[in-house]
């Protein structure tokens, strides 16, 4: 027997088209938003002129989320800065660290103006930084004045942020609208984001600086 279909329930067609270098980002059906959703890793980040949503879990970790509302173009990043001993924000500005956080900043932005977006209309929402791992440097406060710092010397206005605390964060941003969902993990069911984290750390404090980022 056939089962007819209501007219209100949503039908999930096929995602949009990535923008070029973008295709191998998950993305995956979002029953609560109705939305196709680019799930991004720790040094990763997506970028999208379509009505879609970027998805991401951070602890220590920092993503900006930086939009042209004008032209409909946006997207979202997740990085963090190498660990140097504990130095002080003012310490490393001009380290390699410091060009770890602009590179994975000016990507970002590159791609946005690359695809239409225009400098004068960007605006950010600032996630992430949280002090997850016990006995350890606060890198995520380090993650957290970069981030402002990077995005108030660009002339980039932080319209909204929540950052630090001692909670990883689940981020959804759809950049669109501008939207943007914040969810406080207050208990882990495993260590997956302290391990991954941890990962990522060692893998970045090994592999040399990438190099400059031309923005148009």
């Amino acid at each position: 027997m056939l089962t007819q279909r209501s007219p209100d329930t949503p039908i999930c067609n096929a995602p949009p088209v990535a923008l070029p270098g973008f295709g191998h980002i998950k993305r995956y059906w979002d029953k609560q938003t109705q939305l196709y959703t680019a799930k991004i890793l720790p040094g990763q980040f997506y970028v999208t002129r379509n009505h879609e949503a970027i998805t991401t879990v951070l602890g220590s970790c920092i993503s900006a989320c930086i939009r042209d509302p004008v032209k409909g173009i946006g997207g979202m990043n997740h990085f963090m800065l190498p660990d140097e001993g504990g130095k002080s924000f003012d310490d490393i500005s001009l380290s390699d660290a410091a060009r770890y956080g602009n590179y994975a900043m000016e990507m970002l932005i590159n791609e946005i103006l690359k695809n239409g977006g225009e400098r004068r209309n960007l605006e950010a929402k600032v996630f992430g930084g949280g002090k997850i791992i016990k006995n350890m440097t606060n890198i995520g406060e380090r993650n957290i004045q970069f981030a402002m710092h990077y995005l108030n010397m660009e002339n980039i206005e932080v319209i909204a942020s929540d950052v630090g605390s001692h909670h990883p964060r689940k981020v959804q941003y759809i950049p669109s609208t501008g939207k943007a969902r914040v969810m406080k993990l207050r208990s882990l069911h495993n260590d997956t984001i302290i391990k991954r984290e941890t990962s990522f750390m060692k893998d970045i404090s090994q592999k040399p600086v990438q190099g400059e980022v031309d923005l148009f």
